[in-house]
């Protein structure tokens, strides 16, 4: 092993330290770090396990208070699918009326 160690080890990589050249890092953030936009806003980020902890954040959620429009549209939304649903089904209507 001793002469092919020589041929056949593995050389170890080259590590550069890249700086751009009018690039001041000074009170900025890492410039390579790929960070989704919206993580600042999600709540289920960094939640530990269990399922307490999940119930715990799932009613944070919900006392939460959100866009009053997007609830409506919601609602809209949900009315027109179940409409959609009842009618592909034949579902009669006229059993609520008299």
């Amino acid at each position: 092993m001793g002469m092919l160690s020589k041929i056949t080890r593995l050389r170890k990589n080259r590590q550069f330290e890249y700086n751009p050249r009018y690039y001041d890092n000074k009170d900025k953030a890492n410039p390579y770090k790929i960070e989704p936009k919206f993580d600042q806003f999600r709540s289920t980020l960094h939640t530990s396990r269990g399922l307490k902890n999940k119930i715990n954040s799932a009613l944070e959620d919900t006392k939460r208070k959100g866009d009053r429009n997007i609830k409506i549209r919601m609602a809209v939304i949900l009315a027109v699918l179940i409409l959609i649903f009842l009618y592909i089904i034949d579902f009669e209507l006229s059993i609520f009326f008299s």
